[in-house]
């Protein structure tokens, strides 16, 4: 189960508030496991170097097929801006056809409080999971 510890690309500023995104990415098969793996090891290296990053980490439970997101921004359009810059924005549509289910789910802390741990990170996702299964979303894991 490799962890990709917490990286700090960029200093907040301080007293600020941080966007933080976390997102729990399932992959339907075995055999898609070790593209979508070096894909996002590449979205990995962007992320390290993108404006507004604050801080970003990556845990693959490789035999699961599941991956796990999680970041933090200087504001929601860093974010929207990283996502939508190449190499992530192309990894991305081109991985939608092998994923089985995502959650994603994004709040504020205060700057202060980075980095996030992972424990409240798959809690958040947990919880968004729910939500969005009881609103006819993705079915909760």
């Amino acid at each position: 189960m490799p962890t990709l510890p917490w990286a700090t690309p960029n200093p907040a500023r301080p007293d600020t508030t941080a966007f933080v995104m976390a997102s729990r990415l399932d992959v339907r098969s075995a055999k898609d496991v070790p593209r979508f793996f070096l894909k996002s090891l590449s979205a990995w290296g962007q992320v390290r170097k993108a404006p507004g990053a604050l801080g970003a980490s990556l845990e693959a439970q490789l035999l699961k097929g599941v991956f796990f997101t999680l970041s933090a921004w200087e504001d929601k359009e860093a974010l929207y801006t990283y996502a939508r810059t190449e190499p992530h924005k192309s990894i991305m549509t081109g991985l939608r056809s092998v994923m089985s289910e995502s959650t994603f789910t994004f709040w504020e802390v205060p700057v202060a409080e980075l980095p996030i741990s992972w424990k409240d990170a798959k809690r958040r996702i947990e919880d968004q999971a729910r939500t969005d299964a009881a609103s006819g979303g993705s079915a909760p894991r």
